[in-house]
């Protein structure tokens, strides 16, 4: 693995293109990035749906975060060279799990202490986003963060990377509301959740009509010719306006880990001594899932900005895998062989592997 300069900036994945089209609007081009501008990588989940495809021969399930699409750097590697095509390195962090700490500990080894943020255990996306914001609230009060999920497959990271940037200059404008990145659709698709937009804003982005989870195929093409868009989990906030979120539905917990959070990064680090008072607070708390708990129940207080279509896609289940490998450019290489000595898993290698055995996997 060439992590090392991957973190640094260099994105050298096979068959990314990183040109935009030229139809790309100037103010894509113009938008100006925040020096509060922060990045929040997604990395602690367990990936269980995905489990049939990541799964080696010796019964280790690799969480998804930690494989490749097709033998290249995994998909951890590629949202922190997301977040680096915006962020300086001083402020890219990344949310991760205690128990994974053989993958992450390799592929983050040049990521800085204060910014790797480790959960003693998983309880939910909400619970990890509340943990990261705290630490960097404390640092940088007027912080503008990108919430990037590390299981995302990106054809054009130029077009998408021209959209987040657009996200962070809208904060300048406007903090208060937390700004989902929407993905207009290129296809019909049952498994992916959908933003309903609402009236237009005078910064340009929409307000947020509704969420449709995963609708059934008459629904989905119904509100995609309505202008629905693709949710990407994707999120431009200000610190402030997520932790007011957090306190409309969870203000003693919120309180609580705050205090915690706050004395730790008085002293640096969450090093030694303040462990045992996170692994207690853990074992205490509720799981929290960011979109159901906090984005769904709040969603006239958010805004989505519509990115035009760069061949995203969500790697979440065995479905999502297949669909996305099926609209793999030609050129794109699919079989490289990983080394037998790598802990990750080459999920096209996987599935190919599936299909020669004639074996059906779960779309779910």
């Amino acid at each position: 693995m060439e992590s090392a300069s991957l973190i640094g900036g260099s994105h050298r994945a096979t068959g990314v293109n990183t040109h935009a089209s030229h139809s790309q609007s100037d103010e894509l081009r113009a938008a100006h990035v925040s020096d509060h501008a922060w990045a929040l990588v997604l990395a602690g989940g367990e990936g269980t749906r995905l489990r049939q495809l990541t799964t080696t021969g010796c019964g280790t399930s690799v969480p998804k975060q930690f494989c490749s699409l097709a033998g290249g750097h995994t998909l951890l590697e590629e949202a922190i060279a997301r977040a680096h095509g915006l962020v300086p390195n001083e402020r890219i962090c990344s949310i991760v799990a205690q128990q994974h700490r053989q993958w992450w500990s390799t592929l983050l080894g040049n990521q800085s202490s204060r910014n790797l943020f480790v959960q003693p255990r998983g309880r939910g996306t909400g619970i990890g986003i509340l943990f990261s914001i705290l630490q960097i609230a404390a640092r940088d009060p007027d912080a503008r963060l990108l919430i990037l999920p590390a299981d995302h497959h990106v054809r054009d990271e130029l077009i998408l990377r021209q959209g987040l940037r657009i996200a962070l200059g809208r904060l300048e404008q406007s903090s208060d509301a937390p700004i989902l990145v929407g993905m207009a659709p290129d296809h019909v698709d049952t498994e992916l959740g959908y933003i309903l937009p609402g009236g237009r804003d005078e910064f340009g982005t929409q307000t947020v009509s509704r969420f449709i989870e995963k609708p059934d195929y008459g629904v989905a093409n119904t509100i995609v010719a309505e202008g629905a868009l693709w949710n990407t989990f994707i999120v431009a906030a200000s610190v402030q306006s997520l932790i007011e979120l957090f306190m409309r539905r969870f203000a003693p917990l919120v309180l609580e880990m705050q205090v915690i959070v706050s004395r730790a990064v008085s002293s640096d680090a969450i090093g030694a001594s303040y462990w045992p008072a996170i692994v207690d607070l853990y074992e205490r708390l509720p799981s929290i899932d960011f979109s159901s708990d906090l984005l769904q129940v709040h969603e006239h207080s958010l805004r989505v900005l519509r990115v035009p279509d760069c061949g995203w896609s969500d790697l979440g289940t065995p479905g999502r895998v297949a669909e996305t490998l099926r609209r793999l450019p030609p050129e794109y290489p699919t079989h490289r062989a990983t080394p037998v000595s790598t802990p990750f898993v080459n999920l096209a290698a996987q599935h190919a592997l599936f299909e020669r055995r004639g074996e059906s996997m779960s779309a779910s």
